[in-house]
């Protein structure tokens, strides 16, 4: 069986046990259980702490893991690496300080940096050059610098809004770029690229919808232009010999204006239906 480590808990676990599900998988019904077989599916779930994963994955003792970009690479597990991103739970990591103190990363040669993330922080500033005196916390690293435990702050930074409320602001440039990950130990188990393809299948359905329409023969050109398809759109003929129906996938986010643009042009009986999985 593919053994498959899932967060328990945190940003990350929703959405990832939602994917999961989506993709044809049993997971757990009650949020206390942390072992769940899903036999029909030849996998198990175990259900870890978010920044636990990357350990377990890396050393082999579990074959694949959803976690994020940030945990993985403040693991510094050799074993662990990233094979797909998922598309959620962005965040980015920047620095921080009271506004004017810092400009540049260069600035920060031989200060004191609070962060919950030390693994993260010292591999990025190894590769600038940088040398540091880390402070690791365990979260709220923006009262650091107010209580005199450091000079600047390394953390996630959203809107800004409680970084200005502690009277910081950011500089220099991102650290990271992180969302949910799917991660895998040294070499592929067997099972891994059917969770892969399923996963994908997922993704494609969030980020796609169906889009129906009739149109005119002669406007075929014109349509395909507008909303051209993953591949080709389906073109077939109704009674009609002067009209055609069509279906095409389309960017879920551009749907409004495909449709404008679509009925611009002469198409009616315009339809949009969602996707809940697909294989491409």
């Amino acid at each position: 069986m593919l053994r498959i480590a899932v967060p328990n808990k945190g940003s990350l676990a929703d959405t990832a046990s939602e994917m999961l599900q989506e993709a044809g998988y049993t997971g757990r019904r009650d949020p206390k259980d942390l072992h769940v077989i899903d036999p029909a599916n030849e996998v198990e779930f175990f259900y870890l702490r978010p920044k636990d994963i990357a350990t377990y994955v890396g050393s082999g003792a579990l074959d694949v893991g959803i976690t994020g970009r940030d945990l993985l690479l403040d693991a510094r597990m050799p074993g662990a690496r990233e094979i797909e991103a998922l598309g959620f739970a962005g965040s980015t990591f920047r620095f921080a300080a009271p506004a004017g103190r810092f400009a540049e990363l260069t600035d920060l040669e031989g200060v004191r940096i609070a962060t919950s993330y030390p693994g993260l922080v010292d591999a990025f500033l190894d590769r600038h050059g940088v040398a540091v005196d880390l402070v690791p916390l365990d979260g709220a690293v923006e009262s650091a610098v107010r209580l005199g435990v450091a000079d600047a702050i390394a953390d996630v930074v959203e809107t800004g809004t409680t970084l200005r409320q502690a009277g910081l602001e950011v500089f220099g440039p991102a650290i990271l770029q992180s969302e949910g990950v799917l991660i895998a130990g040294p070499t592929d188990a067997p099972g891994t690229e059917t969770l892969l393809r399923r996963l994908r299948g997922v993704l494609v359905a969030r980020r796609y919808v169906l889009i129906d329409y009739d149109l005119p023969v002669h406007l075929i050109d014109s349509a395909v232009a507008i909303a051209p398809g993953i591949e080709s759109p389906t073109i077939s003929p109704l009674r009609d010999p002067e009209w055609v129906a069509v279906r095409v996938m389309s960017p879920r986010k551009d749907v409004n204006q495909v449709m404008d643009a679509l009925y611009g042009i002469g198409a009616r009986a315009i339809l949009v239906s969602a996707i809940h999985n697909a294989r491409l």
